[in-house]
C-alpha cells in the first residue's frame, strides 16, 4: 500500500495568525481568554488553544465584563463589537486578513449604492459575519436559486465566501452573468482553498481513495472531500485515526491523503502512521510560504496597559 499526499494541505496563514494571537494574549493578559467562537474549525486546534487558557463560547453575551475576548478567524458581524464595547471588552480581531478584504469590499459597495451578493453557505460563520457588513443577498450553491428581480438600472456586486468550491462557485457566478452581464465579481476564494482543491484534483487522478483529516464543520475540508468525489473517486472526511475504517483500505494499494487549512500536520501524521504505508509520494503544485503579520488594530491593543 502507497500514500500519495498532497502539497499544500494544512494550516493557512489566516489559521497560524489566529491561534498566535490567542497565544499571544495568554502570554499577555493571562489565562482565562475567551474566544467567541471556535478559533479555527477543528476541535483539535480548539482543544489547544483551550490547554493555553482559553475558553470558547459562541456568543459575547458568555463573555464576563472587562474581560479579554479573541474574535474568531472566520469573521464577526458589527454587533458583536458592539456588544463587546457594552461590556467593556477587550477584543483582540483574528479575522483572517481575506477575510476582513471581503468585509471591506461589502462597506464599499453599500457605500456606492449597489446591490450585493453574497455566494456563500447560509449559517456559516463566516457568512455570519459578512451578511452583518451590509443587507446582501445570499446565494447558497446547495439550494435552488433564482436572482432577486432587480431593475435594469441597479448595480450588482458580486462577493464569495473564501472557503467554497471553485467549480461551483465558478458556475454559480456564469449563471448570475447569464441574467446580469455587467454585474462586478469579486472572486473572493482564497489562495489557500483555491491551491488545496487544486492538489486534490491531482491527488485523486493517481489514486483509489481519498482520505480528507479535519473536521466535520470546517467549509474547506468537506469542499476537498467533494472534489475527489466529483472526479469518481470514494472520499472520507476523517479528524483522526480514531475516525479511520480500515474496512475502506481493503483491496486498495493507492491512497490519497489532503488536509483542509485548519488541519494541523501532526493529524496527518497520526493517520499516516496508522496506515503504515510502503512508500508515500508528494502530490501537487505547493505552495509558497505566506506569512500574516499581527493587524495594525490588534498590535495597538497588545501595546496598551494591562
Amino acid at each position: 500500500m502507497e500514500v500519495y499526499l498532497a502539497t499544500p494541505r494544512g494550516f493557512c496563514a489566516g489559521v497560524d495568525l489566529a491561534v498566535d494571537i490567542v497565544k499571544i494574549a495568554v502570554e499577555k493578559y493571562g489565562k482565562p481568554v475567551y474566544v467567541k467562537h471556535q478559533i479555527v474549525h477543528n476541535p483539535k486546534v480548539v482543544d489547544d488553544v483551550e490547554k493555553m487558557g482559553a475558553i470558547t463560547v459562541e456568543q459575547v453575551s458568555e463573555v464576563p465584563n472587562n474581560s479579554v475576548v479573541v474574535f474568531s478567524a472566520h469573521g464577526s458581524p458589527p454587533k458583536d463589537y458592539e456588544d463587546a464595547k457594552k461590556k467593556n471588552l477587550r477584543v483582540l480581531d483574528a479575522t483572517c486578513p481575506l477575510v476582513t478584504r471581503v468585509h471591506n469590499e461589502a462597506k464599499k459597495y453599500k457605500k456606492e449604492g449597489k446591490k450585493i451578493i453574497l455566494v456563500g453557505h447560509k449559517g456559516h460563520q463566516e457568512v455570519i459575519g459578512t451578511t452583518g457588513q451590509s443587507d446582501m443577498e445570499i446565494i447558497d450553491d446547495r439550494d435552488d436559486w433564482v436572482l432577486p428581480n432587480y431593475g435594469n438600472d441597479e448595480q450588482i456586486a458580486v462577493l464569495t465566501q473564501t472557503t467554497l468550491s471553485v467549480d461551483d462557485t465558478s458556475k454559480t457566478i456564469k449563471k448570475i452573468l447569464d441574467s446580469k452581464p455587467d454585474a462586478i465579481i469579486r472572486n473572493d476564494i482564497c489562495y489557500a482553498t483555491t491551491n488545496r482543491q487544486q492538489a486534490a484534483i491531482e491527488l485523486a487522478d493517481l489514486t483509489e481513495l481519498v482520505l480528507v483529516i479535519g473536521a466535520s464543520n470546517s467549509s474547506n475540508c468537506n469542499r476537498l472531500r467533494d472534489v475527489a468525489i466529483k472526479k469518481g473517486v470514494p472520499a472520507y472526511l476523517i479528524n483522526g485515526p480514531e475516525e479511520l475504517d480500515m474496512d475502506w483500505l481493503k483491496n486498495v494499494s493507492k491512497i490519497g491523503i489532503t488536509s483542509g487549512a485548519s488541519t494541523p500536520e501532526k493529524q496527518v501524521q497520526s493517520v499516516i502512521r496508522t496506515i503504515n504505508p510502503k512508500k508515500i509520494h508528494n502530490v501537487g503544485p505547493g505552495e509558497r510560504k505566506t506569512i500574516f503579520s499581527l493587524p495594525k488594530k490588534v498590535k495597538e491593543v497588545f501595546s496598551e496597559e494591562k
